[in-house]
């Protein structure tokens, strides 16, 4: 049988949901906002997952290690609150869509747009030279098949919908509300998310509904689980056979779960460049233990992911689904 996803699991920020101190300080970055990361990975919300499982009595050794091996968190994505099933996914990056892109009706209206050329159901630049923006990141899931005209003129691209803002917290005496002498305050790069938005991950395990505390600050989120039909729009999706050409919507790693490195090694060894469309590398980390605050084997693993958007050109058809691959 074919595994799925079986449930959207909807994370709704309660005021502020995530800070970071970035990878360094510098007088020009006093904040941290250079190694700022956002939304927290799919890995953020699998070790919550596995973590209540754990801590429910009714969950049995034998159910819990199928929980290990069966567990498959996919995201982060984001949605309006309204409609989160049709969420946003990371635009790949064979794709550009910035403002200047408008629809080919309108286009003649302005002189300044008369630089794009649709051709062939493609937009073209006609000075090659000139730099493209790319205010658009995001496309809804439900687009992902549509051509490049239709997703600009229906609105079904956006902009990303949180923004960094720098918060100064007061360290508390421990005998009063006051802060202290030296030191009584300190800034948090922390992360505001549009009201009417919700951050989305893709699960094949539920979450009970309730509030918990999430990222790296522990800040509260509410979370709510909502089954996925077999035949939702990711899921059959991801049920398509993949044949030369694919695009990532999460970020990949090359090597395995204990090493990797910035280039697949195949690539290295021979020195042909990769066939692929991506940003330069950016890392990830995340505990190896166990995680009960018993094992001193518990270790921060630092590895290289690729972003997400990025599109692979692959030398033979695949013609094996994402599921059948990942398997």
């Amino acid at each position: 049988m074919l595994r799925r996803f079986n449930f959207l699991i909807k994370v709704k920020p309660l005021g502020f949901l995530y800070g970071s101190a970035g990878a360094f300080l510098s007088a020009e970055n006093l904040v941290g906002k250079s190694g700022a990361k956002f939304p927290p990975d799919a890995s953020v919300l699998s070790g919550l997952i596995l973590r209540i499982y754990q801590e429910d009595s009714k969950s049995s050794k034998a159910e819990i290690d199928k929980i290990k091996k069966d567990l498959t968190v996919a995201g982060a994505f984001w949605a309006e609150e309204s409609n989160p099933e049709n969420f946003y996914v990371p635009i790949p990056r064979s794709r550009i869509f910035g403002k200047e892109m408008i629809d080919p009706k309108t286009r003649h209206e302005k002189e300044s747009y008369n630089e794009w050329v649709l051709a062939s159901g493609k937009w073209d630049l006609a000075d090659k030279k000139k730099e493209v923006s790319n205010e658009y990141k995001w496309q809804k899931i439900g687009s992902w098949q549509k051509p490049l005209e239709t997703i600009l003129c229906s609105g079904l691209c956006k902009e990303t919908p949180w923004k960094f803002t720098p918060i100064l917290h007061p360290t508390l005496q421990d005998e009063q509300r006051h802060t202290l002498e030296k030191d009584g305050l300190f800034l948090e790069n922390a992360v505001q998310m549009r009201e009417d938005t919700c951050l989305v991950y893709l699960s094949t395990h539920a979450l009970t509904d309730g509030w918990y505390r999430f990222g790296g600050e522990s800040h509260l989120v509410e979370i709510t689980s909502h089954e996925l039909d077999e035949d939702s729009t990711i899921n059959e999706l991801l049920k398509e056979k993949i044949e030369q050409s694919f695009a990532l919507i999460c970020p990949a790693v090359w090597g395995s779960n204990n090493l990797s490195t910035r280039y697949p090694s195949e690539f290295k060894a021979s020195g042909k460049p990769p066939q692929m469309l991506t940003d330069r590398p950016m890392p990830f980390r995340y505990r190896l233990g166990k995680g009960d605050g018993k094992s001193s084997s518990t270790l921060g693993i630092g590895r290289y992911a690729v972003p997400a958007g990025t599109v692979y050109v692959l030398k033979h058809e695949l013609n094996r689904s994402w599921w059948e691959i990942s398997e």
